[in-house]
């Protein structure tokens, strides 16, 4: 399967600490993977340096068939090449309806009153409904987001990411806080957005991480400690050693 992201021999340091260390990666154009690991492993570094947050000091970050180098580039325009992150809370507009909010998204406005001025077509009003339903909220679609659940808000983050049409999407701890009905749905929808595009998962929840039934990499000290099956990734001493044993 071709490459989309290709992570290569990035390393990064804070104040004397290696937060990432010669890691290499790749990520295939579409599929789950998810990146598991101990607090301070390098999760979310590696997350902020693919997005643009964090400069390396040393590797590159290759992007797509023509291996361009994202090191150095502004996060807006690396989020316009198609990369979508997800943080762990969401951030949606709590006073927006959640079809304001998914308008927004397609827009890829960040300025409420400009969207709420703008009309909406018949294509845009199509398009939002799709993505409600993808997302299991097509019945909320005039609530105030503010009104949902932590999963409810947590889809619609989702759903936000989507209509952005990423090629890539980085979700992080996207389970945490949910009920068991509500992490289920998350993964049903992870799944099926993996079937167009890069989905990549950093999770605590092993069991969750079980259910998306994917490719998962342990990180530790800022390097892939181990690749492949959950269940070969568990059974791997070194990981039980330094993640799962403790």
């Amino acid at each position: 399967m071709t490459t989309l992201l290709e992570v290569d021999s990035i390393s990064v340091s804070f104040d004397g600490f290696k937060a990432i260390n010669n890691l290499s990666l790749t990520i295939p154009e579409t599929g789950l993977r998810a990146i598991i690991g101990p607090n301070g492993a390098g999760k979310t570094t590696f997350m902020d340096i693919v997005t643009g947050k964090t400069r390396p000091d040393s590797g590159r970050v290759l992007w797509g068939q023509g291996g361009m180098d994202l090191v150095g580039m502004s996060e807006s325009r690396i989020a316009r090449l198609g990369l979508g992150r997800k943080f762990q809370r969401p951030t949606v507009f709590e006073a927006q309806t959640v079809a304001e909010n998914l308008d927004m998204a397609l827009r890829n406005a960040r300025n409420p009153l400009a969207v709420l001025l703008a009309r909406r077509t018949d294509g845009d009003r199509a398009r939002i409904a799709a993505l409600a339903e993808e997302i299991g909220l097509l019945h909320h679609l005039g609530r105030r987001a503010g009104e949902l659940s932590h999963g409810q808000k947590q889809w619609l983050e989702i759903g936000m990411l989507l209509a952005q049409d990423p090629r890539l999407m980085l979700v992080d701890e996207p389970a945490a806080g949910m009920t068991v009905a509500e992490r289920e749905h998350t993964t049903d929808l992870l799944r099926r957005a993996a079937r167009t595009r890069a989905v990549v998962v950093v999770e605590h929840d092993m069991e969750f991480v079980r259910r998306l039934e994917c490719r998962v990499t342990v990180l530790h000290e800022g390097r892939v400690l181990a690749e492949g099956s959950l269940d070969h990734v568990t059974g791997n001493q070194d990981v039980i050693d330094v993640y799962l044993g403790r």
